[in-house]
């Protein structure tokens, strides 16, 4: 039987045998990374004595946060920590975010505030409140979150910060980089399921990458560096012309494999509340990617080849099909069938055992299946069709 197939009948299944190769390989190594680095290790604060744990700047910027910093600043300063301070710059907010800050300040000495003028006159106001804060900070490790973010325990300051002194092998210099995991809260929900596979599956790719020597991005939800590589390396000056970027584009252009760490112990995730409406999701989602073209050309080539191999495996997979129909070659069919299954398998073995490890709400195999293919759709018609970023 196969001496019936014609060329275009080989290319397809070629491209089918090809495409699952890359997929399996690529969850295995990369996604998998993560659920590989968190055996034995839960949690890293109790390995390390009070002495050994160097002081640290927590920078948080605030824009129009009032509710937030009610909700989430008491849990930056209970951390149990030794030494550390919390800056939180008011990034020309309207609401009540000072008033906020201000009541704080008297209630606890660690922590400061400053603020970025409502008239500035710079693209990226984020930036240059990052920026104030790191000048500000009398540590020369700096811890960085958002507003509306929560530690996941008093641990958090501990755990991001150990990485720093841990003895990671193969590291020639010191680290300089540490990439933690930021997570959405669960709720009921279309928009909520898709905000929370989107943000595992990609948080599953950097921290993996990064494991594997290959890191390209982190999130300022939590992200840790030294103050000396921030200024050594000029800050955001080179970014400015981004209006985002302040944590992944600055990642990839500072992390390489000898300077970078990443913690994905129980205690180190922060969490944030996702947004609500599909809209909401969208502009987020728009604004994220309108930076990915200042990514360096490494990464941009390892970021096309995976949903390139995605897109072509399942347009294999219906083509062997349609082969079948056509020709009543059932082997095609069969063997299309066997690639699909084992790749989903991999696939919801990969995220849910993840989520499940992260803390986090599973998703059920349907889920996963739509969302695998809605995605990069999504990815691919903002990259294809810009617009106008609403900021």
């Amino acid at each position: 039987m196969i001496e019936r197939l014609n060329i275009a009948e080989w290319v397809v299944l070629g491209t089918l045998a090809f495409s699952a190769l890359f997929q399996l390989y690529w969850y295995i190594r990369y996604l998998c990374a993560p659920i590989r680095a968190m055996r034995g290790k839960r949690t890293a604060s109790p390995e390390w004595k009070e002495s050994d744990l160097p002081p640290v700047s927590v920078l948080v910027s605030a824009r129009n946060a009032g509710t937030d910093l009610e909700s989430y600043l008491s849990a930056l300063l209970t951390q149990d920590y030794p030494v550390f301070e919390v800056i939180v710059v008011d990034d020309g907010s309207e609401d009540n975010t000072r008033e906020v800050i201000e009541r704080y300040l008297t209630q606890d000495t660690r922590l400061h505030m400053t603020f970025v003028p409502r008239d500035a006159r710079v693209r990226s106001t984020k930036k240059l409140a990052l920026t104030l804060a790191a000048k500000a900070a009398q540590y020369d490790l700096l811890l960085l979150t958002d507003a509306d973010c929560v530690p996941e325990s008093t641990h958090w300051i501990a755990e991001m910060v150990s990485a720093f002194q841990s003895p990671i092998p193969d590291h020639l210099s010191p680290i300089n980089i540490v990439l933690g995991f930021g997570a959405y809260f669960y709720r009921p929900g279309f928009v909520n399921r898709l905000v929370r596979y989107d943000t595992l599956f990609n948080g599953l790719h950097y921290l993996g990458a990064a494991l594997c020597g290959k890191p390209y991005m982190g999130v300022g939800r939590n992200l840790a560096y030294r103050k000396e590589l921030f200024f050594n390396s000029g800050g955001f000056s080179h970014l400015m012309t981004n209006r985002a970027g302040d944590d992944d584009l600055f990642v990839n252009q500072v992390a390489t494999p000898d300077n970078t760490a990443v913690v994905v112990s129980a205690d180190s995730y922060t969490w944030s509340p996702a947004k609500r409406t599909f809209r909401q999701w969208w502009l987020q989602k728009r604004r994220h990617l309108s930076v990915s073209p200042s990514y360096r050309p490494e990464t941009k080539r390892r970021l096309v080849i995976e949903p390139l191999t995605r897109g072509l495996f399942y347009a294999a997979v219906l083509a062997a099909a349609i082969i079948a129909l056509c020709s009543w070659y059932l082997l095609s069919l069969y063997l299309a069938l066997a690639l699909f299954l084992l790749r989903w398998i991999l696939q919801t073995v990969v995220i849910n055992l993840s989520a499940h490890k992260m803390n986090q709400h599973g998703f059920n195999p349907l889920t996963i299946l739509g969302l695998d293919i809605f995605l990069p759709l999504v990815n691919l018609w903002m990259l294809a069709v810009p617009r106008k970023v609403n900021w």
